[in-house]
């Protein structure tokens, strides 16, 4: 951000500690002042000094990243004070391995049903017809003509 834009409203920082924004303020290019929640949180773990040593300390193109992570970290530790970040990462490395298992699982149902399911290579041959006189309510394929048709065909004597 170029100087003049953080120069008429004080960076979020200023305006949270109640100080006069500089052009050469350190936290103004990575704490605008429509993101106070951002800064509050950093201060309410870190504390405006250390983060401020630690801008100073990092390059200037890891700057940005750094406010990041300390904002995530930040976030992190006032919902879990006790693990911070490292709660939420491990919540989700377990997602991770619970969804890998589900995976796996899919796939193995997916090939034993793609090698168990397939056509063999030859068809096997036809069941035999029910008995003479009985009806099973069950048609084979080769039986696939309307059932009332079958009186007509007793009679006429004709078997496909």
């Amino acid at each position: 951000m170029s100087s003049s834009s953080y120069s008429s409203s004080p960076c979020a920082a200023c305006k949270f500690l109640r100080r006069k924004c500089m052009p050469d303020c350190i936290f103004a290019p990575y704490f605008p002042p429509e993101e106070p929640q951002k800064f509050a949180n950093v201060h309410k773990i870190f504390g405006a000094s250390n983060v401020s040593k630690l801008l100073n300390e990092v390059p200037t193109f890891q700057r940005e990243d750094a406010v990041n992570s300390l904002a995530y970290e930040a976030e992190a530790r006032l919902k879990d004070p006790v693990y911070g970040c490292v709660g939420a990462i491990s919540v989700l490395q377990r997602q991770v391995i619970t969804l890998q298992r589900e995976l796996d699982a899919t796939n193995a149902n997916l090939f034993r049903y793609a090698y168990n399911e397939m056509p063999p290579l030859r068809p096997p041959p036809p069941p035999p017809p029910p008995a003479a006189g009985q009806s099973s309510g069950f048609y084979y394929p080769y039986q696939w003509n309307d059932p009332s048709d079958e009186d007509n065909e007793r009679s006429s004597g004709g078997n496909m």
